[in-house]
């Protein structure tokens, strides 16, 4: 069974506000907690996120459980953190990167107020969380923003097991050090383990050589059409061995591509944030990036830096435990462009869990994870010391931690362990397992969802419409919904729905975020049980920021 040792990667404590909280979440008629918000425009004939119908799934939700309230203080505020050698200026949850875990028990209420000591508006989003709708922190759609100076209470019952993680879903905010996991524990837990360790993924650009997300948001967003291919500017060009000439053949096969894609009138609504700042520091755009797995393109941002928990693999994590010790790894791709490819050296790794929902065990060297994803793993370890790689797939370089379990070097940074060229799990080969299977049935409603744009003219949008929080896709409740997302771009889509899990295709896993490859369909059915106003959109935060992201919303 498990012992205490299972939080030994990020501690038990909570990063709780300094100096006391501050005022209440301004804005026209809220109190402390927000519900007095008004419904975002265009909202009429909608289940509104303070409405009597999501107060009464959540009064449902909240009679099945019987836990306790776990009371949580944040403060989201400039921090200077520590990368492992690198020290840089950012924004975080108090001075931890990640911020340190909130964990709870299935069928507790967790009650957490962020205090913002940031200069702009923030917010935090329960990714892969079925909460109430007014609960979900997306700005503009279930709340106002949290203003610079103010507070906001989030409280909701947490009723599910799994592993999740929270984020901001303001701007590009989720680029920086915004970011922490969210363990759900299983008061049934049916797995056995001596140990339990948290794995935070992450791409990093914030503060080093004056960049910031803003920047690297307005750069993406000149696109390349009008860029000059004699000179590179600077530009990280990761050519995988292509050569110039391959690389400018992809530019100019892109830059074609983009006028089918572009939506056929101008947007009515232009992306939920603009950048607040121009371009600085070096260029960050990236070219020349592919990967088999990822069907092309593997990303558009040239990170400095790729993190486990937080560290740079000069100054990793080191993970300790004895031979033969049974570990529980819950992996978390918090990147904001990075797909990783994971795999820990000398070991197998057997597969119990994505998105918090279990699945048939799977054996497995490497795993891949887009941006949102989770993945839990059983592994037995063995004696020495070993890398733990997440490789940035398709960018050539990795981030690393390591597991000790007796003497010996350590590994280099550089190592690449032969597992990642292993046998590899993604989603679509793994299967649900029967308690969460959903029951087979015909869809009630089938909505398509084309992804279209090109990184020619970064006009990223879901069937050629930028987001507007007012153009919704209806359902209702107890409807089978399909979803079939249509990727025409030449761009892989990690897509993303808040506040319900789906199922994919053949009795495939139940998911919040599956990665759609360029040129193919991804059907995936959920059961309309959650009423209220759900963002769907790309995990990759510069495409969602460009547009990306749309609303789905429960009919009255």
């Amino acid at each position: 069974m498990r012992t205490p040792t299972r939080r030994a990667v990020l501690g038990t404590g909570i990063a709780f506000a300094g100096g006391g909280l501050l005022a209440a979440c301004s804005g026209s008629g809220t109190d402390h907690a927000g519900h007095g918000d008004k419904p975002p425009a265009g909202s009429e004939g909608y289940v509104s996120p303070h409405g009597k119908e999501v107060a009464a799934a959540e009064t449902k939700r909240a009679a099945s459980v019987s836990g306790s309230v776990r009371k949580v203080k944040l403060t989201a505020t400039p921090a200077r953190l520590d990368l492992g050698g690198r020290t840089v200026s950012s924004w975080a949850y108090g001075d931890d990167l990640p911020g340190k875990e909130v964990r709870v028990t299935a069928g507790d209420t967790l009650a957490l107020t962020l205090a913002n000591h940031l200069p702009q508006p923030t917010s935090i989003h329960w990714h892969g969380l079925a909460l109430r709708n007014d609960m979900d922190g997306t700005p503009g759609l279930t709340q106002t923003p949290i203003k610079a100076g103010a507070s906001y209470e989030y409280r909701f019952a947490a009723a599910h097991p799994g592993t999740y993680w929270f984020h901001p879903h303001s701007g590009a905010q989720q680029d920086r050090g915004l970011y922490a996991p969210l363990i759900v524990e299983d008061p049934k837990e049916p797995l056995t383990y001596d140990k339990e360790w948290v794995v935070v993924l992450d791409d990093w650009v914030d503060g080093v050589d004056g960049s910031t997300p803003d920047a690297v948001l307005a750069e993406l967003g000149n696109g390349m059409g009008g860029m000059d291919m004699g000179d590179s500017g600077g530009m990280d060009m990761d050519m995988g061995g292509q050569g110039m000439s391959n690389m400018s053949m992809t530019t100019r096969t892109t830059a074609k591509a983009a006028p089918s894609s572009k939506p056929s009138a101008k947007p009515s609504a232009k992306p939920s944030a603009k950048p607040s700042a121009k371009p600085s520091g070096p260029s960050r755009m990236l070219m020349g990036a592919t990967s088999r797995l990822l069907g092309g393109d593997a990303g558009d941002v040239a990170y400095p830096y790729y993190l486990v928990n937080g560290r740079t693999p000069d100054d990793p994590q080191v993970f300790r435990a004895r031979p033969g010790d049974r570990i529980r790894i819950r992996f978390i791709n918090a990147g904001g462009d990075t797909a990783f490819r994971v795999a820990l050296g000398g070991h197998t790794m057997t597969v119990t869990h994505t998105d918090g929902f279990p699945v048939e065990h799977a054996e497995t060297d490497a795993l891949l994870l887009g941006m949102g994803e989770r993945y839990d793993v059983l592994v037995t370890v063995k004696d020495g010391a070993f890398p733990l790689t997440a490789l940035a797939e398709g960018k050539k370089r990795s981030a690393m931690a390591v597991l000790r379990t007796g003497g010996g070097a350590a590994p280099k940074p550089s190592v690449r362990p032969k597992e990642l060229d292993g046998r590899l799990r993604q989603a679509r080969q793994l299967k649900a397992d029967g308690s969460v299977r959903l029951k087979s049935g015909r869809p009630d409603r089938t909505i398509a969802l084309r992804l279209t744009g090109s990184m020619a003219a970064y006009d990223w949008a879901i069937n050629g419409k930028k987001y507007d929080p007012a153009r919704r896709y209806p359902v209702r409740s107890g409807e089978r919904v399909r979803l079939s997302f249509v990727n025409r771009t030449q761009m892989w889509h990690p897509m993303h729905l808040h506040g319900h899990t789906f199922a994919l295709p053949d009795g495939g896993p139940r998911k919040d975020t599956a990665i759609v490859l360029p040129g193919q369909t991804l059907d995936v059915d959920f059961d309309a049980d959650n009423p209220g106003l759900w963002m769907i959109h790309c995990h990759n935060v510069y495409h969602a920021e460009s547009g990306m992201m749309t609303v789905l919303g429960y009919r009255r």
